[in-house]
């Protein structure tokens, strides 16, 4: 069974095996990389390498247990149960066969790249970015991570922040509860936002829905805070009709934002 996918053999078809999130790295990697734009390399665990890793650590079942405890009138007990599902993903293993597939799509990375290799490791949900969700921000992202430790407990991080709060709420607000959401990990590498900047650009409006604009949204440093929502970022609404016009303006609106902090990353905390 494949556990590990280069972002190279990934498309939108790959949704149910990566989710949404890492689905849309690799139709990015794929269509940019050839157009000279250079999208930062990587790799997905699979959903299927979720499964087997509940299935082995023999938490389904306490899993399904304490999620059933939940009040879904008032939610009273929502951190209850969400610290108790997480902590069922503390004392796991990773089962060799997955261990090994995450390791050996690692090394080939840093072997593509060069050594010292720094990686962000994100969250994936199955039912992610659908045209009815979103699960952006609820599960969590790790920064900065390096070497073979650091990255297996990055990707059991992640498959525990299915169950965030926040998580399980969506789930149950946007009626996902009774399916079977599993969670793929995307591994990619660093790039330095702190030399610059970066942000997140929306090609129709998340909010009213438009299709012919895009919305672009940038702040200084790692985009980890315009993602979580701790910053006022800079904000364009381009046009796309007038895009590449010779008469007309295509930027609709442009906004300055506080950008009140800066996220970077450092090899040694002291030098701060």
């Amino acid at each position: 069974m494949n556990y590990c996918i280069p972002f190279d053999q990934i498309d939108l078809k790959s949704v149910p095996e990566v989710g949404g999130k890492n689905a849309s790295l690799g139709e990015l990697y794929q269509n940019l990389i050839p157009k000279g734009i250079m999208v930062p390399n990587g790799f997905a665990t699979t959903a299927n390498a979720y499964r087997e890793f509940i299935y082995k650590n023999k938490i389904e079942g306490p899993l399904a247990e304490i999620l059933g405890e939940l009040d879904t009138n008032e939610f009273s007990n929502l951190s209850y149960v969400g610290q108790t599902a997480r902590e069922l993903f503390l004392n796991t293993h990773f089962p060799g066969s997955i261990k090994q597939s995450i390791l050996s799509a690692f090394h080939d990375l840093e072997r593509s790249i060069g050594p010292g290799l720094r990686v962000a490791v994100r969250s994936s949900a199955t039912a992610e970015d659908l045209p009815t969700a979103s699960f952006a921000g609820r599960m969590e992202s790790y920064l900065n991570i390096g070497g073979e430790e650091q990255l297996l407990e990055a990707v059991r991080l992640c498959y525990g922040s299915l169950f965030t709060d926040r998580a399980i709420k969506y789930r149950f607000d946007m009626g996902f509860h009774k399916l079977p959401v599993a969670i793929s990990v995307g591994v990619q590498q660093m790039v330095r936002s702190d030399k610059a900047s970066s942000g997140v650009a929306f090609t129709i409006d998340p909010d009213s829905g438009f299709q012919n604009s895009i919305i672009i949204n940038s702040s200084w440093g790692l985009g980890e805070n315009v993602v979580q929502g701790r910053v006022t970022p800079d904000e364009w609404m381009v046009f796309k009709p007038t895009l590449f016009s010779d008469s007309f303006n295509p930027v609709l609106k442009s906004q300055c934002g506080a950008k009140e902090n800066t996220m970077v990353y450092v090899d040694n905390s002291e030098s701060l």
